[in-house]
């Protein structure tokens, strides 16, 4: 991670000629330019970094997104479109200044099709609120990321949003059907649609969908959804060590059960969410696996059985069942809310997400934790064990320089570790600023010129989100070692 720190720009790259015509299109009240107001877009939430925007622009409509990118475009002002700035790899921040194009007042459902099983919406809409939307009529949309009472279904589409169903259900990516889009020349696009089978052409939305703002503003959303599950049911697993843990899960998924949730937490994670969700856990064990089965009762409870009998096998001091749904629910939030419990212990808190193939699980835990040693770091782990995908969380304060190099030290260690491991640098978080410098790693160098190839097709003048996905060619050098 880079801090990008910087102080408020003395000259703006916006006119007063062109900020009249930015009004003309949206009007006053929906063009904001006070230092006040350009703070609040200057941040998201990704720890230490920071940028100033020259404007924050708020349309409501396709045609005002297309004049407002068509008239950027002629200008080379950067755009950096933003939902509610919930993302973890520095995405939204509007590194080259320019405008930060909020699309939180595309925020209708448009439809829900219960005939073709899917919904249309805005961009703009919270993840959330599209959940309780679709249930109320017995359909169910899974994609789950942390911040769903907060963040936008067009923030989760930009950057393939996980969470913690996406062991059985998928992630983002598997749930866009097809897109509305604009591109910075303000032609406005359409790709997919409704249609279950379609392979006509290059997938236009499976790549817009994770392009992180970097090709086009996406302005309507047509999205799968399935039948609402029957029932679910919690089961809670504690653990004497972390491989008896990893254990159990390779051994659940062997026995080809496929649970909705399955999480892990360590010890650290355990008693800070001990403490702020007052569960009274068993604070002396080392880690603890949350499992959830959704689906048709006599399959939720032969799968909650047979998962209990496997953890008991698999070394683990106490199992137990959530008599009740609300029990269960608890739980569950419990374990939502382990950022926001980790945030309280220090000023500063960094989430990452290395991601391994489920079977190096315990390997990557015990790296974390040798690494964490090794420069004297406080890391706290848990995450979605079903994916392989866990969030190696650091307090820390970023005032301290001193600390905040080893943090950095330790987390490229992580990174590297997990590509060793068979695995990738970001399971769900995305690359935004905030993890540019290791895309070579995973992607190579020619993955990396092949990407900036497709983008510059979209976005020649590149005023899509500049300096984010591709890092700099003077950027620091990482080697991992097989």
């Amino acid at each position: 991670m880079e801090n990008i720190q910087s102080e408020v720009k003395k000259e703006t790259l916006i006119t007063p000629e062109l900020k009249q015509q930015f009004i003309s299109i949206v009007g006053e009240k929906w063009y904001l330019d006070s230092p006040n107001e350009l703070y609040a877009y200057s941040y998201d939430a990704t720890p230490i970094f920071q940028s100033m925007p020259d404007a924050v622009i708020i349309p409501q409509t396709t045609q005002e997104v297309a004049e407002i990118l068509k008239l950027a475009n002629e200008h080379l002002i950067p755009i950096v479109p933003r939902g509610s700035g919930t993302n973890l790899a520095a995405s939204t921040i509007p590194v080259h200044g320019g405008i930060v194009l909020n699309m939180n007042r595309f925020n209708q459902i448009y439809e829900i099709d219960q005939q073709n099983l899917t919904a249309t919406i805005g961009p703009g809409v919270v993840t959330a609120d599209l959940h309780g939307a679709v249930e109320a009529v017995g359909l169910f949309y899974p994609p789950d990321p942390g911040s769903m009472r907060i963040s936008t279904v067009g923030g989760n589409m930009a950057q393939c949003a996980g969470g913690m169903r996406g062991l059985k259900y998928g992630v983002t990516k598997d749930y866009i059907m097809g897109l509305e889009y604009v591109l910075p020349t303000g032609e406005i696009m359409r790709c997919g649609g409704k249609n279950v089978k379609d392979v006509a052409g290059y997938d236009m939305t499976r790549l817009l969908v994770g392009s992180e703002g970097t090709l086009a503003v996406v302005t309507e959303i047509t999205l799968k959804l399935v039948p609402l599950p029957e029932t679910k049911r919690t089961l809670v697993a504690y653990y004497a060590n972390l491989v008896d843990a990893a254990k159990t899960v390779e051994k659940i998924i062997a026995n080809k059960i496929v649970p909705a949730t399955m999480e892990f937490l360590d010890q650290g994670t355990m008693k800070v969410v001990d403490d702020f969700a007052k569960l009274n856990l068993p604070l002396d064990m080392k880690s603890m696996l949350l499992i959830e089965q959704d689906g048709p009762e006599d399959v939720v409870v032969r799968d909650i059985e047979k998962i209990a009998e496997i953890a008991k096998q698999e070394g683990a001091v106490e199992v137990k069942v959530a008599d009740t749904l609300e029990e269960g629910a608890k739980l569950l939030a419990a374990r939502r809310a382990a950022l926001s419990a980790l945030s309280r212990l220090r000023p500063t808190t960094i989430l990452e997400d290395a991601t391994v193939p489920r079977s190096r699980l315990a390997e990557i835990v015990q790296e974390v934790e040798r690494i964490a040693e090794k420069y004297q770091v406080d890391i706290c782990t848990f995450g979605h064990a079903g994916d392989g995908n866990l969030h190696p969380t650091c307090m820390t304060d970023e005032r301290n320089q001193e600390e905040i190099h080893r943090v950095e030290q330790a987390f490229a260690e992580i990174f590297e570790a997990a590509l060793r491991l068979g695995g990738t640098i970001t399971g769900e978080h995305g690359v935004g600023a905030a993890k540019m410098n290791y895309l070579h790693l995973k992607v190579g160098e020619g993955g990396i010129e092949l990407m900036k190839r497709i983008k510059e097709a979209f976005d020649p003048n590149n005023i899509m989100n500049p300096g984010k996905m591709f890092p700099s060619s003077t950027r620091r050098r990482l080697v991992v070692k097989k």
